[in-house]
């Protein structure tokens, strides 16, 4: 399944739009781009198993990169576009790609980024040039729009967003299986969300990103049409799904908490009845935004747990969350452990830290340590989060175990007291994590984005403390609360908590959790 089957025989259907600029490409056009852009690799010395790496932003020509890469056997990574120049260069280095893409519109960074690679022997821009860098217009142009003759499975090679020490490169084996056989997130996509060709995607997060990227090129292999929204605005996510009758979209929960604090009038005026599948993961949802988001939408929206790495597969339809709120999932792929720290498995209904068995096979690459630090005696894998599972096998996030506050000697996770915050209605944004204190060696603290930075002050500090306590334990509610006109978040809805972190563990010797 990939792109030249629907070329051949849906020539002239719209593989993907983009909802700024309303750019359309078709599958004949991407099938034939892709192709030139695949004899431009293998012009270029490129082979099975190299790497390119990709400073893009949602462009209307990503796609035919990413196939290009994906149909060459190399692997590809897709850089941020938030990053520095030299954050974005360790990770060109790391990867060892030999090519580096970019656009016009990123030039500043891409040509600092190039200065510190010298690894690269292909430098490539998109609408223009700049210093050290071809056109990719004019390198692709003349160059056949037929297949290459050495088709295979390539992969994309992401790295972790880096909040805590450098990002790590997520290196999984090239698939041996010729090209355009269906891997599994296209069997998982299939058996949990039934897309087909009159499927419409509407993909509103940035491409560089596992989820948005995967799920996008995964729809794409299904033969459906794919809306990529440049930036994300809550109404006009709205607008989109009315005016194209989106069938399937894919969000983070800061999303489904953008669109519920717009004003009633203003969700109520879009039709949203075509939405047949809305999945959400990549951090835990509150329940109160499930909940209304499921009263708002109706039962179509499911969620997963799972990570870049793809070590295990977790998920859950609306109709099982009802009956399981909080859960994320009974496991799909990989099988869940429950394990303390200790090493000892866990029963049903006590936390520890997750792990899977029986998974894909990952590893990070250039970091033997960091791979190593995963596993577990017995060969099971960890992203490092904290959870439990009930009885019937559904797994539950507590939090990140780096996010952990240990306060007089009790260990606190602070998102319990970021979900709830969120749904007060003062509240845009939230963080709650651990601050120095000379008494309990961390104090919790709250930072928090008023909805109006005018209401920031005493009084709303005070109201927040009372609300948090008085639905949790006091051990679990920040003692204060600062405001911020807005957090460090990237587009993808990840938060950057180690910035906000930072500021109030300047000069102290104890390292940062």
């Amino acid at each position: 399944m990939h792109p030249g089957i629907h070329a051949a025989t849906t020539p002239s259907k719209i593989a993907y739009r983009m909802a700024g600029s309303g750019i359309t490409v078709t599958y004949a056009e991407l099938e034939a781009r892709a192709n030139a852009c695949a004899h431009l690799f293998r012009d270029l010395g490129l082979k099975r198993g190299d790497s390119i790496a990709l400073i893009v932003e949602n462009h209307p020509r990503f796609f035919e990169l990413c196939w290009a890469a994906l149909r060459s056997g190399l692997y590809y990574t897709a850089i941020s576009t938030r990053l520095t120049a030299g954050e974005a260069a360790y990770i060109v280095n790391d990867s060892g790609s030999k090519a580096l893409i970019s656009t016009k519109y990123m030039a500043d960074v891409a040509t600092k980024v190039a200065a510190q690679c010298p690894g690269l022997a292909t430098r490539l821009m998109l609408d223009g040039t700049a210093d050290g860098f071809q056109s990719y217009e004019t390198a692709v142009a003349d160059k056949p729009k037929e297949p290459i003759p050495d088709p295979s499975e390539g992969a994309d090679m992401l790295y972790s967003s880096g909040t805590t020490g450098r990002p790590k490169g997520v290196r999984v084996p090239l698939p041996e299986e010729p090209y355009g056989t269906p891997g599994k997130l296209f069997m998982l996509n299939a058996a949990l969300y039934a897309p087909n060709a009159d499927t419409v995607y509407l993909s509103p997060a940035p491409l560089y990103h596992a989820a948005p990227l995967r799920f996008s090129l995964t729809m794409m292999r299904f033969g459906a049409t794919v809306i990529v929204m440049e930036h994300f605005d809550p109404e006009e996510y709205l607008a989109l799904i009315e005016k194209h009758r989106v069938t399937h979209t894919q969000v983070v929960p800061t999303m489904f908490v953008r669109l519920l604090k717009l004003d009633p009038g203003t969700r109520a005026k879009y039709d949203v009845s075509s939405l047949k599948c809305a999945i959400h993961a990549a951090a835990p949802c509150p329940i109160p935004v499930k909940e209304q988001m499921i009263e708002w939408w109706g039962p179509v929206i499911n969620e997963y747990y799972a990570g870049t790495e793809g070590n295990g597969f977790c998920a859950i339809t609306s109709a099982e969350w009802l009956g399981h709120k909080g859960s994320v999932g009974r496991a799909m792929m990989g099988v869940p452990h429950i394990v303390d720290d200790e090493g000892n498995e866990q029963p049903p209904y006590e936390a520890g830290t997750i792990y899977f068995s029986d998974g894909p096979v990952f590893e990070y690459h250039n970091d033997p340590d960091k791979t190593a630090s995963s596993r577990n005696d017995k060969g099971w894998s960890t992203l490092g989060d904290i959870g439990y599972l009930d009885a019937e096998g559904y797994l539950y996030l507590t939090d990140r175990k780096a996010n952990m506050i240990i306060s007089g000697g009790v260990n606190i996770y602070p998102q319990e007291a970021e979900n709830l915050l969120i749904t007060h209605p003062k509240v845009a944004d939230v963080a709650v994590f651990g601050v120095p204190d000379a008494d309990w060696g961390e104090a919790v603290k709250a930072v928090v984005q008023p909805a109006d930075m005018r209401d920031a002050g005493p009084a709303l500090e005070a109201e927040l403390i009372a609300f948090c306590r008085a639905h949790l334990s006091a051990i679990k509610c920040p003692r204060s609360v600062d405001f911020e006109a807005e957090l460090p978040r990237h587009p993808t809805g990840k938060l950057y908590k180690r910035l906000l972190k930072d500021r109030y563990w300047q000069g102290e010797k104890r390292r940062i959790a």
